[in-house]
């Protein structure tokens, strides 16, 4: 359930119902987004990033940044060695930022939880930082991130607790009996906006594809 007590567009984010809502909610918020999420201490980029530079060797390429938003991960990618980065995400405003970064070699404008129209096994590595949220994606966005990523390679995510416990946990937990994946390592719960009195404990995953 969305909480009413955030303020503006990430009050906003939270109460979005749909992708082209979303999308025209991201597009408004693209020019003031960074700023914002700096003052509210927002952790999920760090977070993933440790988690990704942790479980895949420096230069692994391709990295798909699914839900890239205006680029925060790409650029730490970058920083970090990992050579050719593409920009997944549904706003054309937040995409057009991420391009002013120069850290992508390619974006695509794709809605998660619908089929991505990318090729199967192709990626070393997705992460998806803040996008398993609520008013964003569920569980149903996890099928497409485990099929472009190829055996051995993995998927970084984040995930707002109570999408973990509204059924996020049996998906993870269904593919792993499935023998699509095998999760090899989990956060502690944790706040991702400290200074966002209304924010409720995420976690973050990493998923090694079979």
């Amino acid at each position: 359930m969305a909480n009413s007590t955030h303020d503006g567009f990430l009050g906003a984010a939270y109460s979005a119902t749909g992708t082209e809502d979303i999308a025209r909610l991201y597009d408004r918020w693209a020019a003031t987004y960074d700023a914002e999420m700096a003052r509210v201490g927002y952790r999920h980029p760090g977070i993933a990033l440790a988690l990704l530079a942790r479980h895949l060797p420096r230069g692994a390429t391709p990295i798909l940044d699914a839900g890239s938003g205006t680029g925060l991960l790409g650029e730490g990618l970058a920083i970090l060695g990992y050579p050719h980065i593409e920009a997944l995400d549904v706003s054309e405003g937040m995409l057009a930022v991420a391009a002013k970064r120069g850290c992508y070699a390619a974006y695509h404008r794709r809605a998660l939880g619908t089929p991505l129209a990318l090729p199967d096994r192709h990626y070393a590595a997705v992460i998806a930082a803040g996008v398993f949220s609520t008013g964003h994606v569920g569980a149903e966005g996890l099928p497409e991130l485990i099929r472009i990523t190829r055996s051995g390679g993995i998927v970084v995510l984040t995930v707002k607790d109570a999408l973990w416990h509204s059924g996020f946990a049996a998906a993870v937990a269904d593919h792993e009996r499935d023998g699509r994946i095998t999760r090899v390592e989990e956060t502690a719960p944790y706040i991702s906006m400290p200074g966002e009195a209304a924010t409720t404990p995420s976690r973050a995953l990493v998923l090694r594809v079979l």
